[in-house]
């Protein structure tokens, strides 16, 4: 049902095109709409045809980056190239989430100069944004597109790959991590400082001090997926994962005859290119005497002819995820939050062989609940071909994500995020959420 419309309330999300961060925005969008407020979406200039097809109204970044198409060749942080973990968030922080803070926070100011707004709802990972937003005291939440940038009492940070804390060592080595994230974090705090600077804002202590900004932080995950707390912050809520279907997805018809007994498999890797057709090739190898059919998808980054097919494969360009998912048995994946969530939700186990970013942390989420495996991208073939066999074989990686699954289906097909962001609407500025 629709809010009243007195209730009605001007809504503006910042999101950028990161691969996984945009669905769970414009899914947030739809379910606003939907209550009758209206809503604007900052985003990329490529993103313009899947917000106005939500019905949003779209802004594009105008000084800040904005890809015109989801290609590697359009990527600013390319990485790909990075040889190690730290050197991949350094490009991440240097060319979107601080490097052009000020450009951020300027065109969100020209937003909402043109047409105020009740509330913005941005990304985590725009720092520009948060800046901006505290220097016009323009009320701010967080939305995540899955586990939390910032740090979070109790939880694992991103990029631990930690499993859920049981002993005093444990907590040890989460606050040891915590620690040393803090000071990579802050590698970005010149950039977002000078943004700073030129907004009248004083300088931050870290570069998560601008988390301050944000009166919640909405975390768009699963509760039952993420290592939470038993007792979290009031201002910091679970709203669990946007998931509604990607409107660029191809339609996708089987080339196989419906009473094929053999078993699906999807692979579905990343919609943003980590140069992983070297690692869909031996997938395919892995699995050519295996007996199943084999469903790539290809996420528009990686080309057909830059693979070796074979008679048990079908390569997709895209494919809508949902559909493919119901017949499949299992997905092999790189273990992005919403491939894993969404692989989830339809009770499949997953094979995750993560290639960076938060997908160690997603993989090690997935092992510890038994509802799949994970293992590096430098795996070989026969040892692809086992962890296919047996999540394929052995019933109780089906049942743990079944279990799982149904929770996490509860939460995405739940009202939670407009209740929060209501609540919000409906009650005065508070203090900070981080």
């Amino acid at each position: 049902m629709n809010c009243l419309r007195n209730d009605r309330r001007n809504l503006l999300l910042a999101t950028w095109e990161g691969g996984g961060s945009v669905g769970p925005a414009l899914t947030a969008a739809a379910k606003l709409l939907a209550r009758g407020h209206r809503v604007r979406v900052m985003s990329d200039q490529c993103n313009r045809p899947e917000v106005e097809a939500s019905g949003a109204t779209f802004i594009p970044w105008n000084r800040a980056p904005s890809r015109p198409d989801r290609s590697r060749h359009s990527d600013l942080m390319r990485d790909w190239e990075a040889t190690n973990p730290p050197e991949q968030l350094m490009r991440a922080i240097d060319a979107i989430w601080c490097g052009p803070a000020l450009a951020y926070a300027l065109d969100l100011q020209d937003a909402l100069q043109q047409e105020p707004a009740d509330l913005v709802i941005s990304s985590e990972m725009l720092f520009g944004v948060a800046a901006a937003c505290e220097a016009l005291k323009q009320r701010l939440v967080f939305l995540t597109a899955g586990i939390s940038l910032y740090p979070i009492p109790g939880i694992p940070p991103l990029g631990s790959a930690l499993p859920a804390p049981q002993t005093a060592a444990d907590h040890q080595a989460m606050a040891d991590f915590r620690d040393m994230a803090t000071t990579l974090f802050d590698h970005g705090l010149p950039a977002l400082n000078a943004a700073r600077a030129a907004l009248g804002l004083p300088a931050l202590a870290h570069l998560f001090d601008q988390g301050k900004a944000a009166e919640r932080l909405l975390i768009g995950s699963s509760r039952a997926f993420d290592f939470a707390a038993p007792d979290l912050p009031a201002d910091i809520a679970y709203v669990g994962p946007q998931l509604a279907p990607v409107g660029w997805a191809a339609p996708w018809t089987s080339p196989w005859p419906s009473d094929d007994p053999r078993p699906l498999v999807l692979v579905a890797f990343s919609t943003t290119f980590q140069d992983h057709a070297p690692l869909l090739q031996r997938i395919i190898d892995a699995t050519s005497d295996m007996g199943i059919r084999l469903l790539v998808t290809l996420g528009g980054v990686i080309e057909p002819s830059e693979l070796r097919t074979a008679p048990h494969v079908a390569l997709a360009l895209s494919a809508p995820h949902d559909e493919v998912m119901q017949p499949a048995r299992a997905v092999v994946t790189h273990g992005g939050h919403g491939t894993v969530l969404r692989a989830l939700s339809h009770q499949k186990p997953l094979l995750i062989l993560p290639l960076g970013r938060d997908q160690n942390d997603n993989a090690i989420r997935v092992t510890s609940r038994g509802a799949g495996l994970s293992m590096t991208p430098q795996s070989t073939a026969d040892e692809i071909r086992s962890a296919i066999y047996r999540l394929l074989h052995e019933p109780a990686f089906a049942r743990a994500a079944a279990e799982l699954g149904d929770v996490i289906r509860r939460d995405a097909n739940s009202n939670a995020l407009v209740q929060e962001i209501e609540a919000v609407l409906a009650s005065p500025a508070t203090s900070p959420a981080l």
